[in-house]
């Protein structure tokens, strides 16, 4: 995939959509859990259900909150600097695996196909508030020794 030098509109637009559909599965599929359990139903299942939901639902608002920040940022409706101080992306608490365990197979996959979502989000929003500056790891590990060596000099 190419690198892009900022965000575009067509981008946050095609991540927006993209969110909004994960998001109604996910509403569709964590809704059960606000029903009354049925006879038979295993509890911890249940439990599971509803904790991951709830994470997985947070997962998807920060992820719409974000990509809402954007949009208005590219309608006029805020300023960079509104977004830069207020608009991070939260941290994502993953899934417990163990929970996991315990949902269908349907289920796991859509939750981690939530976290995949998180992650681009994430990288792109750390890209964006280093304005998409990429060094390489050599780059950056050569910049530490200059840094290191400049120290030693004026100890020395």
């Amino acid at each position: 995939m190419a690198r892009t030098s900022n965000l575009s509109r067509p981008i946050i637009e095609a991540l927006y959509t993209e969110a909004l559909v994960l998001a109604d599965d996910v509403r569709a599929v964590f809704a059960a859990g606000t029903r009354e359990p049925q006879v038979g139903e295993d509890a911890f299942m249940r439990l599971a259900l509803s904790t991951e939901g709830l994470k997985t639902t947070t997962r998807m608002m920060h992820v719409l909150a974000w990509l809402l920040n954007q949009r208005a940022l590219f309608a006029g409706e805020i300023s960079e600097s509104q977004v830069r101080l207020h608009g991070a992306l939260p941290p994502d608490r993953g899934a417990d695996q163990a929970q996991l365990a315990l949902l269908e197979p349907e289920t796991r996959e859509l939750i981690a196909e939530t976290e995949r979502l998180h992650r681009r989000i994430a990288r792109l929003d750390e890209a964006w508030r280093q304005h998409f500056e990429m060094t390489s790891p050599a780059r950056a590990f050569q910049e530490r020794i200059g840094r290191e060596l400049g120290r030693l000099r004026d100890i020395g």
